[in-house]
């Protein structure tokens, strides 16, 4: 109980809005660095007639990236939409999730952390705008209101019509580095709407009273923050197929 009373802060719609707009102006240029980076041209690679050593390694990393269904590989020419998303939720998301679910190591603790939250709404947001990405829905206004109706339970498309165009996005570069970067300033601008970051989708009860406990308490939230991150992704999904087509 808190010695002095805390005064309660509505965070409006407006707030939300522009938060969330400023993370998908990241999140779509760090998805095109996912997608897009090959310099050595090894997605595309595939046996060619060189047999030198170099040309071994390159067929063999390309052979990796191959069987690891890589956006811009051959194999991913011949996934379906359907495998695209769980690409993205079951290998990106759920390699996001180790980052979320750490601070399970200290337990109850951990649970008091706010970060937790923060990764975890972090992680959501980027797979719900490639999971919209692979259904075709690139338009910024369309993937903020997706954001702000699964993430926080918010109806923001009439504050966003009201706040005309947005800018374009920044560039970012194409490297580890710049990725990272990215992330790290997309959980920046995320940290901005405080109390909506708990509204997200969270693990089950199971998932929530296993996590409390010290050390395990890490592996028993991934596999929680995993299950919460498709839950997200189909409520993503469902959300923009009751949009109108205007939209897509």
């Amino acid at each position: 109980m808190s010695l002095l009373p805390i005064p309660e802060v509505t965070i409006s719609d407006a707030t939300v809005d522009d938060a969330l707009g400023r993370a998908v102006r990241v999140i779509n240029p760090l998805l095109d660095v996912l997608w897009g980076t090959d310099p050595l041209g090894l997605k595309r690679r595939g046996p060619g007639p060189g047999d030198g050593p170099l040309d071994k390694v390159a067929d063999g990393f390309g052979w990796v990236l191959n069987a690891a269904d890589v956006p811009g590989t051959l194999a991913w020419d011949d996934m379906d939409v359907d495998a695209r998303i769980n690409w993205w939720v079951w290998r990106v998301g759920a390699l996001n999730t180790v980052a979320v679910a750490f601070p399970g190591v200290l337990g109850a603790v951990g649970r008091r952390l706010p970060i937790q939250d923060l990764l975890g709404f972090a992680s959501q947001a980027l797979v719900l705008c490639a999971v919209a990405r692979e259904l075709g829905v690139s338009d910024h206004r369309s993937q903020v209101d997706m954001l702000a109706a699964v993430l926080c339970d918010r109806t923001v498309s009439d504050v966003g019509d009201a706040a005309g165009v947005d800018p374009a996005p920044e560039a970012i570069p194409r490297t580890p580095l710049g990725a990272a970067k990215a992330l790290w300033n997309l959980v920046g601008l995320l940290d901005a709407v405080g109390d909506e970051l708990a509204k997200r989708p969270h693990p089950r009860a199971p998932f929530r009273y296993l996590g409390m406990l010290p050390a395990v308490g890490a592996v028993v939230d991934y596999f929680g923050e995993c299950g919460a991150l498709a839950r997200a992704a189909k409520a993503g999904r469902r959300w923009l197929d009751r949009q109108s087509p205007r939209d897509s």
